[in-house]
């Protein structure tokens, strides 16, 4: 979050940050969340996401993103109303701490500081730490089962090593079979002129858009990524020969001449056992954490009572 934002947020946190001020977005237990503090937080959100209030033009958008924040203004205060109720405490040299490493990464301004404690920002620390120190109980997750890992990296290992792989456009002039010498030389011909064109910095995309029988022509020649034995064979060959940069010369296939451009040559690779294994557990254990967290905050909205009003 920006720096004078973060300042505009914290003057203004005091105790309207949880406290009843004017109409009321949300309750909790009986506890309202006031559009006021819903407002702040809006603004906040967006941010985070590189977003501005007054750019979302789509009603539907900005509903589903002001009912997103509010979400975790419930989320929030549900969580210290849960702290509350198993004696959570978060001493003051703790609240300081973080307060501490709040002020320096923000550049340890004096005005800051000050602000810091004008705003109520001591009170606001130790909810917050209370709430995530709850949160983090809640949504202790154990280490995934080694069968389910072995068995998953089984299933999926042929997605982790990638075969050798190119990137490449072209312009096709179609030649048929069984075509005549004239024929065949006057496509290459073609070929050759628009090459040099290439060569001299006529855009190849734009030649193939314009130039090209093949149904890529429209994407400007784009064939995306190929690994090998996905082409024909005489294509194939030059293309996976190509520098990256480089435009071939006419190359001759059965079904005509072709200009080739590489655009990009990924090399193989093949991941160890090991390591295929340890991702694995890695990525499994990162969607146990988020089901967890997701179970968590799922039984505290079911067995609390929450007022939307801010949806009404």
């Amino acid at each position: 979050m920006k720096l004078n934002t973060l300042l505009v947020l914290l003057t203004l946190w005091g105790p309207v940050a949880w406290c009843s001020n004017g109409p009321a977005a949300a309750r909790v237990n009986g506890e309202e969340i006031s559009r006021l503090r819903l407002e702040r937080y809006f603004a906040e959100y967006l941010e985070d996401q590189g977003r501005v209030e007054g750019s979302i033009d789509n009603p539907k958008a900005y509903r589903q993103l002001r009912k997103a924040a509010l979400d975790a203004l419930i989320d929030r205060e549900l969580l210290w109303q849960e702290a509350i109720k198993r004696g959570v405490v978060i001493s003051d040299a703790v609240v300081k701490d973080r307060i501490d490493q709040t002020r320096q990464a923000m550049g340890g301004a004096e005005v800051f500081a000050r602000r810091l404690e004008d705003a109520g920002y001591t009170e606001y620390t130790r909810r917050e730490l209370a709430a995530r120190q709850v949160f983090n109980d809640l949504t202790q997750a154990g280490e995934p089962d080694e069968k389910q890992v072995r068995a998953f990296y089984e299933e999926h290992r042929a997605e982790m090593n990638r075969p050798e792989a190119v990137q490449a456009r072209h312009i096709l002039v179609k030649v048929g079979p069984g075509a005549d010498p004239s024929t065949v030389e006057a496509a290459r011909l073609r070929l050759m002129g628009m090459r040099a064109s290439i060569v001299a910095g006529a855009d190849f995309a734009s030649l193939a858009r314009s130039g090209s029988e093949d149904a890529s022509a429209s994407e400007g020649g784009d064939l995306g990524y190929f690994p090998r034995g996905r082409m024909l064979p005489e294509f194939e060959a030059v293309a996976f020969a190509l520098a990256p940069g480089a435009v071939s010369e006419p190359v001759r296939t059965s079904v005509g001449w072709h200009l080739i451009y590489l655009e990009n040559h990924m090399e193989a690779t093949n991941v160890p056992q090991e390591q295929g294994l340890e991702m694995v557990r890695a990525y499994l254990a990162r969607q146990q954490q988020v089901q967890a967290r997701l179970q968590a905050l799922a039984q505290l909205r079911s067995r609390n009572r929450i007022e939307r009003i801010d949806d009404e």
